[in-house]
């Protein structure tokens, strides 16, 4: 009998395209960094603290398995997770734009699809969530523009401004005058802002909102994932120089940084630090900056934390094995079909395919594919694949441009 799941694994496996599916079944390789992972992950549940981890390795040998393994990890304990790319679309240097990814790629405990806007549908104004969140906002944002947005939210019976203030809460930002006068329309009461929200000064409130939101509800914290960090490389000096600012405010969150039980993971490629920090003399462009001391201190910490983070090793021959042996496995479930085949004659095919993990896999499962479909395997070859370029002041890639330089998506 067909198994779906099985096939599922399969064919993500063929395509190279590690899935949510995939981590949960091939989660045993590293038991070194899981463990590690494992252990911030519960040190986040536990003691309600915010951080963060980089995970550096080659295209291709399992950093996007990785975050997904970490996915379903980090679910099994009741926590949030959020998985995003960075790309031209997700520059890391405006965390409004990032803000907008980071919504659209959030999934809640037990939920095959993202997004949590059915939260604020159920939401009344003076239930204990609500009253605690906004009580949060008063006492520990910068700016008290989410006071009167959610107020305004949970106070109107009108369909459109309803729209508009959960478009706004989900990242497409609405103007200050508008808030103002959907609140004062609905609460008879004239708005005070404290400061005036700019979305490219004050986006970081909205992700300790949602940290706060999350708690609130019951949850055990909350996982964000950036994966394809390293693309921050394809940004000016300047919105580098910010993209590191933004980063220590995830990684080396302070007081003010007001994150509860946020834990984030950025998975950058191994050939950032000699092709952007030592190539592109980033230590000598802060210095020349005209950054404060503080914001200097900061980026520093970052381009050190990415410089000595632990790179992914190549599995050794025994974990190879143990995957091809769950590949033939998955395979015979997904086919309905006993591969009578030599797991040595399997991990040799793989081994004339290169040393990426990722091709040794596909050859894995072609080897598979042809045992199934002609009880025998001919030559297997695997293009060598191009290697990312990062020229100063570029412009991040499209998605057309990575693609064609065979760039993980």
């Amino acid at each position: 009998m067909i198994d779906f799941e099985a096939r599922r694994v399969i064919e993500a496996l063929r395509s190279g395209i590690s899935s949510r599916s995939v981590g949960h079944y091939f989660s045993s390789a590293r038991p070194k960094i899981m463990n590690e992972i494992g252990k911030a992950l519960d040190n986040t549940v536990e003691n309600r603290t915010s951080g963060g981890m980089i995970i550096t390795g080659k295209y291709g040998e399992g950093k996007t398995h990785l975050l997904n393994t970490v996915f379903n990890m980090a679910h099994e304990r009741d926590m949030v997770v959020t998985l995003v790319s960075l790309s031209k679309e997700t520059p890391f240097d405006k965390l409004y734009l990032v803000y907008q990814k980071v919504v659209q790629g959030t999934y809640l405990p037990g939920r095959l699809q993202p997004g949590f806007g059915h939260i604020f549908e159920k939401m009344a104004l003076k239930s204990p969530v609500s009253a605690d969140l906004l009580e949060y906002i008063l006492r520990n944002l910068e700016t008290d523009r989410l006071y009167y947005l959610l107020k305004s939210y949970l106070g109107t019976e009108d369909d459109e401004e309803k729209f508009m203030l959960l478009a706004d809460l989900e990242g497409d930002f609405t103007t200050n005058n508008i808030l103002k006068k959907i609140y004062k329309r609905i609460f008879t009461e004239k708005v005070a802002y404290n400061t005036n929200f700019a979305k490219t000064k004050h986006s970081a409130d909205y992700f300790a909102f949602l940290g706060r939101l999350f708690s609130a509800l019951g949850y055990s914290g909350w996982v964000i994932l950036f994966d394809e960090a390293e693309l921050i490389g394809r940004l000016g000096k300047k919105a580098r120089l910010n993209a590191y600012l933004n980063l220590a405010k995830f990684l080396f969150p302070g007081p003010e940084s007001n994150l509860e039980a946020v834990y984030s993971f950025f998975a950058f490629n191994a050939s950032f630090v000699p092709d952007v920090i030592e190539s592109k003399n980033e230590f000598e462009n802060l210095d020349a900056s005209l950054m404060s001391p503080d914001d200097r201190v900061d980026v520093k910490n970052i381009l050190g934390a990415i410089s000595s983070s632990p790179q992914l090793v190549p599995l050794n021959e025994r974990e190879i094995m143990s995957i091809i042996e769950k590949i033939r496995d998955f395979h015979a479930k997904a086919y309905d079909w006993e591969p009578n085949i030599d797991l040595n004659s399997v991990f040799a095919a793989t081994e004339k395919s290169g040393y990426l993990l990722r091709t040794r896999i596909r050859t894995a499962v072609e080897l598979l594919d042809q045992h199934f479909q002609y009880k025998a395997a001919g030559n297997i070859t695997v293009n060598e694949l191009g290697q990312t370029k990062f020229d100063e002041e570029d412009d991040m890639p499209s998605l057309e441009a990575l693609l064609e330089e065979g760039i993980s998506i």
